[in-house]
């Protein structure tokens, strides 16, 4: 009876593990910028599984450092303003990256940094139709 009980929660747990590292842990994030066509975000997961977003470049206003208080302590954290399509001068969503890495503020400059000059060179070139 006893070993039955404990063969169970060995299995349970076993489970929840493999869960918690396919779906939870992730292991590393990055970001790829290409001002012509868009922002990709990917998340590496322990298991080795892989989730990509793609945003467009057109929908992205801006990539700005935002700051929360948690636990008192101040965060700070990248984010990518997505464009309202009704509203030009609006933002319609705010895209947090780097969620699970945290990364330091320093980092964090120099990704916003990088993010901001591929901004601005889309601005300045010529649009074509």
């Amino acid at each position: 009876q006893n070993s039955m009980v404990l063969s169970a929660a060995i299995f349970i747990t076993l489970i929840g593990l493999i869960i918690y590292l396919h779906f939870v842990k992730i292991d590393q994030e990055s970001l790829l910028v290409i001002g012509s066509l868009g922002i990709q975000v990917t998340s590496s997961y322990a298991s080795g599984k892989e989730s990509t977003t793609f945003i467009e470049m057109g929908k992205v206003k801006d990539v700005v450092i935002n700051e929360a208080i948690h636990m008192q302590k101040v965060i700070y954290y990248l984010c990518i303003l997505l464009q309202d399509p009704e509203d030009p001068q609006g933002v319609s969503e705010v895209v947090p990256l780097f969620q699970s890495s945290k990364p330091r503020l320093d980092c964090l400059i120099e990704v916003y940094k990088s993010c901001q000059e591929i901004l601005e060179q889309r601005k300045t070139a010529p649009q074509s139709s």
